[in-house]
């Protein structure tokens, strides 16, 4: 059948819509790798109460935009989605995204232009995660699109040059039959200046510890540029702990030292870090600039990456992060000014509203007070309703929301919107270049 794209959805499919019938305009129909305004022979290969998927067997009209993609891989692996459009066009097409999704979703109409901050887009990534499997044939490599098929992956051009060189060692280790059973993804953490290695392995419950030592022993000594390698097990099944990471091995560092403009961040394995090396120090003066007051509240909090540039310009910076890993970096990271949370978005801002009912040594008086400045980069899940209501009651001047979902970030805004908060400004920050994902920044003041 022939069909006409309309233009990109979130997500990274073309939006086109099945022949009308006696029932009325037919049904949408999602189309991965197309562009706006093509003309298509597609095949229907799913078909929904509301939608359809399609793949589209042949381009009748391409785009202008239309280039030839920079990955052998592409169009298999699930990890890109853009890289037939020319990187203008694909920062075109996420700006109306944003922008769509803030006017669909929380209703808002951007009376400003969305300032776009571009990326180099390739080998922008510092970090990489594979999928592993070692018998029958070891593999190494990325999920197929909208499977659990594993590809095999031996070289990805929007990781770092080094990480790259990551994936060869990993390769040759594999073919020579090294990596150990058990083993079942390997993610790579390159630093700042992208020359040293940390190595994340997960582990099956039944991996045996001395032969994935012996195996990362080797495996560093044979890529220089490894710093370290920290084997994870998983969890027991049912264990209430679920979630939690059990070191299994750690041989060498079990951390690097990312260094940015502003400050060196100690990032641990297990640890959250910005995975953009171009746009790190980008992305924290866009959030951070201008900034000043008494206190600042950063919530999801990672390793301090704003909270420790806050602390220049706020006389204290209170840090909120739940995950324990993160937060030892967070501590380690802080300046004498800042003070770190170990807690969930929710449950502090909870403490703040009724600080009486936080149990013994759960709140200090400096706590309660009502922030200068709110920092929120949660994850992609978003704040959520609950945490979105505490956060509009909490009061605060200015809210800095960083985003990595625009669905996510507009339904939170509606409760911020409802509560008399206006948005100052927005920001898309190319973090993901090649890929549907975004990030964006949004000022909101009261």
């Amino acid at each position: 059948m022939l069909l006409t794209i309309e233009k990109l959805i979130y997500g990274g499919d073309g939006l086109s819509h099945l022949l009308a019938d006696d029932h009325g305009r037919g049904k949408a129909v999602f189309v991965p790798f197309v562009l706006a305004g093509e003309n298509i022979e597609a095949t229907v290969t799913e078909q929904k109460p509301g939608f359809a998927r399609a793949r589209a067997d042949s381009i009748v009209e391409a785009s202008r935009h239309r280039i030839q993609p920079g990955c052998p891989y592409f169009a298999r692996c699930g990890g890109c989605h853009y890289q037939h459009a020319s990187y203008d066009h694909q920062l075109e097409s996420k700006k109306e995204i944003l922008r769509e999704t803030l006017r669909r979703m929380a209703k808002l109409e951007l009376p400003f232009d969305i300032e776009v901050h571009p990326s180099p887009p390739w080998n922008y990534r510092n970090r990489s995660r594979l999928q592993v499997r070692v018998s029958p044939t070891f593999t190494a490599g990325y999920f197929k699109m909208a499977s659990h098929e594993l590809l095999g992956v031996e070289e990805c051009p929007i990781s770092s040059p080094l990480i790259n060189r990551g994936i060869a060692s990993l390769w040759q280790s594999g073919r020579a039959g090294k990596v150990p059973d058990g083993v079942r993804e390997i993610e790579f953490f390159a630093n700042a200046a992208d020359t040293e290695l940390l190595v994340e392995v997960n582990c099956a419950r039944t991996a045996r510890r001395a032969a994935v030592r012996s195996w990362a022993e080797d495996w560093r000594s044979s890529l220089s540029e490894i710093a370290g390698v920290v084997a994870f097990r998983e969890p027991n099944p049912g264990d209430r702990k679920a979630g939690a990471q059990e070191i299994l091995v750690t041989a060498g560092a079990a951390f690097l030292m990312y260094e940015t403009q502003r400050a060196a961040y100690r990032v641990s394995a297990g640890s959250f870090f910005q995975t953009n090396r171009y746009l790190i120090d980008e992305l924290v003066k866009i959030v951070t600039a201008g900034q000043s007051g008494e206190l600042a509240l950063d919530l999801y909090a990672g390793a301090g990456l704003f909270s420790t540039a806050l602390a220049g310009d706020f006389h204290h910076v209170f840090s909120v992060e739940m995950s324990q890993t993160s937060s030892a970096d967070l501590a380690y990271n802080q300046p004498p000014n800042g003070e770190v949370v170990q807690a969930t978005a929710e449950q502090y801002l909870a403490r703040a509203e009724n600080p009486q009912k936080a149990g013994k040594g759960a709140v200090v008086s400096n706590e309660v007070h009502k922030p200068d400045l709110v920092i929120v980069d949660p994850p992609r899940s978003g704040l959520g309703e609950r945490v979105a209501q505490r956060l509009a009651k909490l009061g605060t001047p200015r809210i800095c929301y960083v985003s990595c979902d625009p669905a996510t970030l507009a339904r939170d805004l509606v409760p911020l919107l409802a509560a008399d908060y206006r948005v100052e400004k927005v920001h898309l920050v190319d973090l993901f270049p090649q890929t549907y994902h975004m990030e964006s920044v949004v000022h909101l003041v009261r």
